[in-house]
C-alpha cells in the first residue's frame, strides 16, 4: 500500500490549511450584472458560443433564494454556479461569427528550389529528437537532443533578455497550485474537458500548473495597488503541463504535447489602460517573431475560440513551409476584471484588469524556426539574433551516438 513520507504529509497539510484560508476569501462577482434580467439572453448566447456550462437562470434563482433565506449552503452553491459564467466579450467580436479575422500579415512566404521538409523529417534526419519512448515516459512525451536542447535554452534566454529590456520584472512560479486558483484564472479542472493534471494522491485540491499565468495570478492575489503603480509587467519561465490532447493530424508530434517550456507575460492595468497593454503585448510578439525571420499573420479571435476568462484575444500564427500550413505560436488576451474579481486584485479600491501573453512557447517556436530556415541539404541556418545565445549559426547532425531500443522490449 502507498505510504506517504511523513515530512511530505506534513507539508501537504500545511498547504491545505493555507488553501482553506484562501478559499474563505470569496470571489467578488458582479451579481448586479449577472442577475439583471436585461442581460440574460446576452449571457446565455455568450455561454453557448464559448461552449460553456454556465446556467444564468440557475444563478438568478439561487441569488433570489439567498436574499430570502441567507442560507450559507445556498451562498456556497451560488458562488460555484456563478463562477461558470464567462467574461464579457469585446463588441467587435459580435460581427466575427465563428471565423477569426486576419488583421495583419508580416513577411512574405518564400519560394524554394527544393521541397521543404516538415520539422519531424528534419529532426529525425539530424537525430535531434526522440518521440518513440512513450512506453517509458507516457504519450506525447519527447526528448530534445544536442542542438535542439541548446536551442530551447537559447530561445528562453533570448526572450528573457528582450523582456527585461522592455521593463518586465521576472519571478519564479510554482508548478503545483491549488485547484481553485486555476479555476479562478478561468481554466477547467473537472470532467473530460479538463486542461490540467490533478495530483490525486495528495487530495483533491492540488494540480500541476498549465501555464505561468496561473502562478503569477496567485502571487498577486489579495494585492492592491495605486493607479500610479500601473501598469505592472511581470514575466516567468516555467514548465507547462497540459492534459488536453488533439486528434488533428497537423497537431501531432511536438506541436501539441503534455509538457513544455514557455516564457509568459502577465500584466496588471487600470480599467482604462488594459486595452493599450494588450496592444503592447501583441506588438512585442509580432516584433520578436518577425526578428527571427518568421512569416506571420495576426488574428482577432472569435468568441467560440475564447476561454472563459478572455474579453479579447489575438493569436499569432507562423507559416510552416514543411507542412504548408499556418500554425499558432502565440496568443495574448485581455481578461479585464474576470481574474481580478476572483483573486481580489485591486487598485484604488476597484478591481484591476489582467492581461497575459506568450512570449515564447518553445516547441512551436522550434518547429517554425526549423521549417522556415532549413537548407536543401537538411541543415538549418539560425537567425543572427539567436546566434549569441546558441553559440552556433547552423543546426546540423547531432554529435551524440545513436541510441537504439532493446529488441527485448
Amino acid at each position: 500500500m502507498f505510504s506517504m513520507n511523513p515530512f511530505l504529509l506534513r507539508e501537504v497539510k500545511i498547504l491545505k490549511r493555507c488553501i482553506s484560508t484562501m478559499k474563505s476569501l470569496s470571489p467578488q462577482l458582479d451579481f448586479e450584472y449577472i442577475c439583471d434580467p436585461v442581460n440574460s439572453e446576452e449571457i446565455k448566447s455568450r455561454i453557448k458560443r464559448r461552449k460553456g456550462e454556465g446556467d444564468v437562470d440557475l444563478v438568478r434563482k439561487l441569488y433570489s433564494d439567498l436574499s430570502s433565506t441567507g442560507d450559507p449552503s445556498i451562498r456556497q452553491r451560488l458562488i460555484k454556479e456563478a463562477l461558470k459564467i464567462p467574461n464579457k466579450s469585446h463588441p467587435r467580436l459580435l460581427g466575427l461569427k465563428d471565423e477569426p479575422e486576419v488583421i495583419k500579415t508580416i513577411g512574405d512566404i518564400k519560394q524554394t528550389n527544393f521541397k521543404p521538409k516538415t520539422f519531424e523529417e528534419l529532426a529525425r534526419k539530424l537525430k535531434l529528437i526522440r518521440t518513440d519512448t512513450s512506453c517509458f515516459t507516457g504519450s506525447r512525451s519527447y526528448y530534445l537532443i544536442d542542438q535542439l536542447a541548446q536551442l530551447e535554452l537559447a530561445l528562453v534566454n533570448y526572450s528573457v533578455s528582450k523582456l527585461k529590456r522592455l521593463g518586465f520584472e521576472f519571478i519564479s512560479v510554482p508548478d503545483i497550485l491549488p485547484k481553485h486558483i486555476i479555476e479562478y484564472c478561468g481554466f477547467n479542472t473537472e470532467g473530460e474537458r479538463t486542461q490540467v493534471y490533478k495530483l490525486e494522491n495528495l487530495g483533491d485540491d492540488l494540480c500541476l500548473s498549465g501555464t505561468a499565468e496561473m502562478g503569477i495570478a496567485a502571487y498577486l492575489q489579495n494585492k492592491e495597488f495605486s493607479s500610479d503603480e500601473l501598469p505592472i509587467k511581470l514575466a516567468a519561465v516555467s514548465r507547462c503541463f497540459r492534459a488536453e490532447t488533439s486528434r488533428i493530424s497537423e497537431e501531432k508530434g511536438l506541436y501539441r504535447v503534455h509538457q513544455f517550456t514557455k516564457v509568459e507575460m502577465f500584466g496588471v492595468a487600470t480599467c482604462e489602460g488594459s486595452a493599450q497593454l494588450l496592444e503592447e503585448f501583441r506588438e512585442y510578439e509580432e516584433e520578436t517573431f518577425a526578428e527571427l525571420g518568421l512569416v506571420l499573420r495576426v488574428l482577432d479571435m472569435p468568441e467560440c475560440e475564447l476561454g472563459a476568462q478572455a474579453y479579447r484575444k489575438y493569436d499569432v500564427e507562423a507559416f510552416m513551409p514543411g507542412k504548408k500550413k499556418w500554425g499558432e505560436i502565440s496568443s495574448t488576451s485581455n481578461c479585464t476584471d474576470y481574474q481580478a474579481r476572483r483573486l481580489n486584485i485591486k487598485y484604488d479600491g476597484q478591481f484591476a484588469h489582467t492581461i497575459n501573453g506568450t512570449a515564447c512557447a518553445v516547441p512551436r517556436m522550434i518547429i517554425a524556426l526549423m521549417e522556415t530556415h532549413q537548407n536543401k541539404n537538411g541543415t538549418v541556418e539560425m537567425p543572427k539574433q539567436l546566434v549569441p545565445y546558441l553559440g552556433s549559426s547552423t543546426i546540423g547532425m547531432s554529435s551524440l551516438p545513436k541510441i537504439k531500443l532493446s529488441k527485448g522490449i
